[in-house]
């Protein structure tokens, strides 16, 4: 009777579970556990080897093997073999089984054609993915861990080897060359409003960059730029190369500025890469932030900070600069959300590259603005001497606050304007010594940047701000901010002109930035009525705090009637503070803009496989005539 009701004993039961917990048995694999996924597990029972992986993880994967190998289509197995391998190499740090599960997981996404039976909705293959894009990061750890070294060499395999070729012209960025190659998972951004990765293939890594030479700056890329770059092991038709033991595989390294797909036994597929950490990395190890009082202050803090133009990436033929000007008491770092919402963009990588212009904000606007011109004549002088690429002629200057000033001062045609709101005494007679003559003509007297068409105007106090309004405020900054050597020989000149020099103007000192953005000023009166050159095309994206009245409002800094300015193409009012360049809607009216300026615009190669040719390349002796700047 027991026998017989034994017998009748259901063995099988149904458990009814939430959505969540049936969600998270689904996605339960190698790499967010200590055990393999359930359709790892399928294939062991299969096999009858699940106790043997218990007690020799390495016999078992051998007999795993022996059996694919044996078998061809067996794309269960593969992806079972490339957890497997995984699971037994994060236990053991073994270097030829994460190197196995590399290769077994591409082997499961490239199938052969005859068996090509992975679906693109086979959830197993984003977990191939991840295994081959980790596993690949480990096998080239260095030996002591802290970096991967990517390089040719035969290296052992559970079951063989892999003879690997390394492509060493992969490491070269433009003008210099990657190095010091870290994981990207080993970082975890924070204060960045969004982090953005691009799916694919290939193990994500951050890198160092330096010269051949040693020498800094020609190519606009300073010594602390962090490049997201990706390694990718290639080994043509794998399902075919595990069944010997002699494989052969490329190992390259893909750069951000190449295609974001690669071509895998004759499939395209998109490449594993990183947006975010690269540029968190290089604003931490830069700290601009640190330096933003210093830059307004100048060398009152007795902090010399370099005065120039910075790139994220080396320039290349067929890409278009976007060149951000912070405001006052400011720097780079204010833009951090705006570069890195922008990188996302395939179609911003594809046609623009990244600039940004650095300067003491205390200074007077006009000479910051020189400078500005200076950087970039210099820039388009150095990278493309001998005037063939066009695009980078087709610049987008993109200024906050006072930035929108400097902005506007490589659009114009001052004329004598500004010299007329000095003095009353024609600048060809005004008693100056050589020196300060040729300041003054290169800050005051200025002509359109031939290469800049398109501006855009964020927050920009072009009739002034209130805050500088106040003369309290105007000589605390007077006390406060120290010039450069060469503004403080060009005061004693002016001093000297004594009544030659406008009694509003009031030389006793050269006005500060502060001085030049109260609503009173000459120099803010002048600029805000010359008029944007003919061919430029201008945008203004304007702040208003509150909910009232456009017309009547203001950001806190600077007043809408201010920011407003007649004659551009696009206006957008954004409910926000000041610092409006930070927010999502500021970005999306950027992009819009800029992909408008690429529609009109047809100046270089578009992206392809092969990276476009960069300035190292592509250069050639001589320079290109650009237009004069001062009369």
């Amino acid at each position: 009777m027991l026998l017989l009701t034994a017998g009748c004993a259901a063995p099988i039961s149904v458990t009814k579970v939430t959505p969540q917990e049936s969600y998270r048995e689904l996605r339960q694999n190698a790499l967010s556990t200590s055990e393999p996924g359930e359709t790892t597990k399928i294939v062991l029972r299969r096999f009858a080897l699940t106790k043997q992986f218990e007690d020799d993880p390495a016999a078992a994967i051998q007999a795993l093997h022996n059996v694919t190998a044996s078998t061809p289509g067996r794309s269960d197995t593969l992806f079972a073999l490339a957890e497997l391998s995984f699971l037994h190499a994060r236990q053991t740090h073994s270097r030829p089984h994460y190197l196995a599960a590399a290769v077994y997981a591409l082997a499961f996404l490239l199938p052969e054609e005859e068996d090509r039976d992975v679906s693109l909705v086979d959830r197993r293959a984003r977990v191939a993915a991840d295994l081959y894009n980790t596993a690949l990061a480990e096998a080239f750890r260095s030996a002591d861990g802290a970096r991967v070294e990517p390089r040719s060499g035969t290296y052992p395999l559970p079951f063989g080897q892999l003879d690997v070729t390394f492509d060493e012209s992969s490491l070269w960025y433009g003008q210099r060359y990657l190095y010091d190659f870290v994981p990207e998972s080993e970082f975890k951004v924070e204060g960045l409003r969004n982090s953005y990765r691009q799916s694919g293939l290939g193990a994500p890594l951050v890198a160092r960059t330096a010269t051949a030479d040693g020498q800094e700056g020609a190519d606009l890329v300073g010594p602390r730029v962090r490049a997201p770059s990706t390694l990718l092991l290639k080994v043509d038709h794998p399902r075919e190369q595990i069944r010997g033991t002699q494989l052969q595989g490329h190992l390259e390294v893909r750069k951000m500025t190449q295609s974001s797909m690669v071509t895998l036994d004759d499939q395209r597929l998109p490449v594993e890469l990183d947006y975010t950490t690269a540029l968190a990395l290089t604003l931490v190890d830069a700290r601009p932030w640190e330096s933003e009082l210093s830059r307004l202050l100048g060398t009152a803090l007795h902090v010399k900070q370099p005065t120039r133009l910075a790139a994220l990436h080396p320039h290349q033929r067929g890409r278009i600069p976007v060149v951000l000007i912070h405001g006052t008491a400011s720097s780079p770092a204010t833009w951090a959300d705006t570069m890195n919402d922008l990188l996302s963009y395939r179609e911003f990588r594809d046609r623009y590259e990244i600039w940004a212009f650095m300067y003491d904000t205390g200074n007077p606007i006009a000479y910051s603005s020189m400078l500005l011109r200076r950087a970039l004549v210099q820039a388009v002088t150095t990278l493309d001497p001998d005037g063939t690429d066009r695009c980078l002629r087709q610049m987008v200057l993109v200024g906050h606050s006072q930035g929108g000033l400097l902005t506007k001062m490589t659009v114009i045609d001052s004329g004598s304007r500004f010299w007329d709101g000095i003095s009353s005494t024609p600048f060809e007679e005004a008693r100056l010594s050589p020196g300060s003559r040729a300041l003054l003509g290169e800050g005051l007297f200025v002509k359109p940047l031939p290469f800049v068409p398109r501006v855009v105007f964020m927050s920009t106090p072009h009739r002034g701000s209130y805050l500088a309004g106040p003369q309290f405020v105007r000589r605390l900054a007077q006390r406060l901010i120290a010039f450069p050597g060469d503004l403080l020989s060009l005061s004693g000149d002016l001093i000297g002109l004594g009544g030659e020099v406008r009694s509003e103007v009031g030389m006793q000192r050269l006005p500060t930035s502060i001085d030049n953005m109260s609503p009173n000023h000459p120099f803010v009166k002048t600029i805000s009525t010359i008029p944007i050159a003919p061919g430029v095309s201008a945008h203004s994206i304007i702040a208003v705090k509150g909910d009232g009245p456009v017309e009547s409002g203001s950001d806190g800094v600077v007043k809408y009637q201010s920011a407003h300015i007649d004659g551009v193409e696009s206006e957008l009012v954004i409910r926000s503070g000041h610092s409006v360049q930070q927010t999502a809607p500021a970005v999306q009216e950027l992009l819009r803009i800029l992909q408008e300026h690429a529609s009109h615009v047809t100046c270089g190669e578009g992206p392809g496989d092969e990276p476009a040719t960069t300035a190292r390349e592509g250069a050639a002796s001589g320079a290109s005539a650009l237009a004069g700047q001062g009369p």
